[in-house]
C-alpha cells in the first residue's frame, strides 16, 4: 500500500491508497511541533481500526507548503515505518512538467500536484480549483504545462478576518445556504451567503 502525506497550512491529510483505490483518508490539524512520535502514536491507532499493519505500508510520498512540519513526517516514516519517503518535487518524485511561470520554484507543491493530478484524469486546458485555506485558481494547458494563477484568502481565512475585525458578528459554521436566497433574514444567515457566494461563484 503507499501512504500519501499531504501537508498543508491548515491540515495534514493522510490517505492510504492499494493502487488507483483509496482506502481510508485522515486528517489532523497542522503543527510543525508536531513530533514524528506524535504522528505515529495517532495513525498507528487508526491504521489498526482499519485492520492495516504497518508493514502493509510499502511506500510512503509526501508532499508539503509547509517547510518546518516536513521533517517530522520523514521521522515517522523512518523510524515507524522504516521507509525513506519520496517527497513531492525532489528527486525520484521531480515534477516532469513545463512549469511556465517567471519564478517556477516559487510555486507551491500543492498547486503542482494538482495541476499533474488534474492533467493526467482530464487532457486538455483546464483551470483547477483548490479550497485550502487559500482558494487557488491554476491553470494548466493542453500539453499539461502549469502557466499560473491566482491565489485567494480561502473561506475560513476571509471568516476569520470577517470576525476577528468587528466588534458583534459571532463565528459561524460553514455550510451549503438552506435556500437559493442572497439576501440573509439574520446576521449569521447574511454571513453565511455572504462567505459562501463570494468564494463559490
Amino acid at each position: 500500500m503507499l501512504l500519501a502525506i499531504d501537508i498543508g497550512n491548515t491540515n495534514v491529510v493522510f490517505a492510504l491508497f492499494e493502487g488507483r483505490q483509496m482506502k481510508a483518508r485522515w486528517r489532523i490539524a497542522t503543527d510543525p511541533r508536531r513530533t514524528g512520535d506524535e504522528y505515529a502514536v495517532w495513525l498507528m491507532q487508526l491504521l489498526a481500526i482499519r485492520g492495516v499493519a504497518r508493514e502493509d505500508v510499502k511506500r510512503i510520498i509526501i508532499s508539503t507548503v509547509v517547510p518546518r512540519a516536513l521533517h517530522n513526517i520523514e521521522v515517522l516514516a523512518s523510524n515507524y515505518f522504516f521507509l525513506e519517503p519520496l517527497v513531492a518535487g525532489e528527486g525520484a518524485a521531480a515534477f516532469h512538467i513545463d512549469i511556465d511561470v517567471e519564478e517556477p520554484r516559487t510555486v507551491g507543491a500543492d498547486r503542482l500536484v494538482n495541476a499533474i493530478a488534474a492533467h493526467a484524469k482530464h487532457p486538455g486546458d483546464l483551470i483547477v480549483v483548490d479550497f485550502g485555506t487559500a482558494t487557488t485558481f491554476d491553470v494548466v494547458d493542453f500539453n499539461g504545462a502549469y502557466k499560473g494563477g491566482i491565489i485567494a484568502p480561502g473561506i475560513n481565512l476571509s471568516l476569520d478576518a470577517l470576525v476577528g475585525n468587528t466588534a458583534k458578528l459571532p463565528r459561524i459554521a460553514i455550510e451549503v445556504p438552506k435556500d437559493a436566497s442572497v439576501i440573509g433574514r439574520n446576521t449569521e444567515d447574511a454571513m453565511l451567503i455572504g462567505v459562501f457566494w463570494a468564494t463559490s461563484r
